[in-house]
């Protein structure tokens, strides 16, 4: 029976953090400061379409827990109410769960109006924990805005995720 290098074992490990490594990355990249604070309210929801994504084709290497960590660390790292992260992730990560075996097949064209409805649902959720926090109907503009560009961002990120996913998790 052939031993495994250690080598070996942080190659595996390091291949096995690349969906979370990836998420991470986009995390930060979304909490960067820009020169135009007016993009921040409709900046695309990057993370969001990580755990779609990763929750379709390895939720093995993005299992709930994490996705609750990141929903945590998301909101810490954005000044967003402590739990709301979690629960946006959450929605989308269980709802993705739920129909994962009619996912796992489908067509670019299936997943993506699978991810518009995901984004809509979890962007409403956002909106609405939004409103219920302030006490006051908050306009959905933004919200509509940043649902648009987070659609319009998913066929490049998920380009990106399965071209990493070919690269690493072989």
């Amino acid at each position: 029976m052939e031993q495994v290098s250690i080598w070996q074992r942080l190659d595996l490990m390091a291949r096995g953090l690349a969906p979370l490594s990836i998420t991470f990355l986009l995390m930060i990249a979304t909490v960067l400061p820009t020169r135009t604070p007016e993009i921040a309210p409709v900046m695309p929801a990057l993370v969001l379409t990580a755990v779609y994504y990763w929750a379709i084709f390895r939720p093995d290497l993005l299992p709930i827990w994490l996705v609750f960590l990141l929903g945590i660390v998301h909101d810490l790292l954005t000044g967003a109410p402590l739990g709301l992260g979690a629960a946006v992730f959450l929605t989308a990560y269980l709802a993705v769960a739920a129909q994962r075996r009619f996912f796992a097949h489908a067509t670019f064209a299936m997943l993506w109006a699978g991810f518009l409805l995901v984004a809509a649902m979890a962007l409403t959720v956002e909106w609405l924990f939004g409103s219920l926090l302030q006490l006051r109907l908050v306009d959905p503009l933004e919200t509509l805005l940043r649902y648009a560009a987070t659609v319009a961002a998913y066929p490049c990120l998920a380009w990106l995720f399965g071209r990493a996913q070919q690269a690493f998790l072989k």
